[in-house]
């Protein structure tokens, strides 16, 4: 019965998100729901005395990578720089490679550290340009979009300094260059995979008479005409993230100096430290060279502080759900259910993911919660953490993008596209082969060793 229970607030989670209620809100309250029904210890408890400390934790460890984040994607954005660099790939690719350009200058923003949202705005006015003039049906910009931010450079990519890759780098003691080799085997998967599939859906298209269509797109949303910096000066700051994380992650910190300086504080060095130190030193750079570009800076680096917590406080939510339902002695099943299934342990790991992925409709949600729920478990396995590490984020990347998920809807309504026009095509991209890549790599490591 208080499986059952558990079992019930989680489809109580999946069902009241895509109905549009915030998680803010649904998570504690499933979580009280949950102690109540199952009487373990009194709701009120499981609110302060489980919840909050879980979910104050997670702000404590990942809140400046979060805000650095959110203030480096407002200012490529705000700056202009973002859309110099897409469209100078999309230019010189030009309307016969238009899908492929599409999918690759987003990819670069995303890779560079800009947000996924800050994306998506910043990649429509050109996009939805470059399909119209290669006569490429709009309904499946979406799908090249998503490839480009939600795929491979969200999950696979060795070295992305998205917030998500961050996150197993505390638990697991990892980098965010976890298990190069199988992160670019997946990584090349899914891009390979992604873009044919739409090439297909566009010549099929094509084929039978259909072509951009006819939509309502006032001037302002496609207007492109602003000043911006120079394509090298757009690319300076992600040049610096890359560098600057790449000596930090490989160099400084691995000096054994500076990990016995560490040591002797009885602490280790954490992986989110040389992103937050690239990032920080970027934005610096930006708020410098791209004055003129930016007319109101004290307000473009507020609304990418405020633009942070909303994420940071829906993950920190979840997190403090999953302790909730750590703390429950019906656990203890569903724990035992997962070992005795007859399969690897790192198919267990990525099935959990993505299932509580799916569930939440958020990749950051559902790796939030593998690492609260199992996080411990599945180190005790043996894995190579850096395996782990980049298991589950490849496997929280496919069915985040469920229809409920807030990225999807946020997306369609920049397009101004419905979810039947759009989101097959965004499920294959998305889900069904980035579990592809996923499960892929699982088998290639159980028979090579492969890291």
């Amino acid at each position: 019965m208080d499986v059952a229970v558990i079992l019930l607030t989680l489809v109580g989670l999946m069902y009241f998100a895509y109905r549009g209620v915030s998680v803010l809100i649904l998570a504690p309250i499933l979580a009280m729901a949950a102690a109540l029904l199952t009487s373990d210890f009194p709701f009120l408890y499981a609110l302060s005395n489980v919840f909050m400390p879980a979910a104050a934790n997670y702000i404590k460890l990942y809140f400046p990578i979060f805000i650095a984040g959110a203030i480096f994607g407002k200012l490529m954005g705000a700056s202009g720089a973002a859309r110099a660099l897409s469209r100078f790939i999309i230019q010189h690719l030009g309307t016969k490679h238009a899908i492929l350009s599409v999918v690759l200058a987003t990819a670069l923003l995303t890779y560079g550290g800009v947000s996924l949202f800050v994306v998506v705005f910043a990649m429509y006015p050109i996009g939805a340009a470059t399909f119209r003039a290669a006569g490429i049906p709009k309904r499946l910009l979406p799908a090249a979009i998503t490839l480009g931010a939600f795929t491979f450079t969200m999950t696979a990519l060795p070295g992305t300094p998205q917030y998500l890759n961050t996150m197993p780098t505390i638990p697991f003691g990892t980098t965010i260059y976890a298990a190069p080799a199988l992160g670019l085997l997946a990584g090349t998967m899914m891009l390979v995979l992604g873009v044919l599939w739409i090439k297909y859906r566009a010549q099929k298209a094509i084929a039978a008479g259909e072509n951009y269509g006819d939509h309502d797109e006032s001037d302002k949303d496609l207007d492109d005409s602003t000043a911006t910096p120079s394509v090298l000066m757009a690319l300076v700051p992600i040049l610096m993230v890359f560098v600057i994380n790449f000596v930090l992650t490989n160099i400084y910190f691995k000096s054994p100096a500076v990990i016995a300086e560490y040591e002797t504080l009885d602490t280790r060095i954490n992986g989110t430290w040389p992103v937050i130190i690239a990032l920080a030193i970027a934005i610096i750079f930006m708020l410098v060279s791209y004055r003129r570009y930016l007319f109101d800076t004290n307000k473009h680096v507020f609304d990418g502080s405020v633009g942070s917590l909303l994420p940071i406080f829906n993950t920190a939510s979840e997190v403090g759900y999953g302790a909730v339902i750590t703390a429950l002695s019906a656990f203890v099943i569903i724990k035992a259910g997962i070992a005795a299934i007859d399969i690897p342990d790192l198919f267990k790991v990525a099935l959990t993911s993505t299932s509580l992925a799916g569930i939440i409709g958020s990749s950051s949600g559902g790796t939030g919660m593998v690492l609260a729920l199992l996080g411990n478990d599945f180190l005790s396995t043996g894995i190579n953490p850096e395996v782990l590490h980049r298991v589950i984020l490849l496997a929280a990347g496919g069915l985040d993008t469920l229809p409920h998920c807030g990225a999807v809807i946020t997306l369609l309504a920049v397009c101004r596209l419905t979810h039947r026009q759009s989101y097959g095509d965004i499920a294959v991209v998305t889900m069904a082969i980035p579990l592809m890549a996923a499960f892929t790599v699982i088998v290639v490591h159980l028979s090579t060793g492969l890291v």
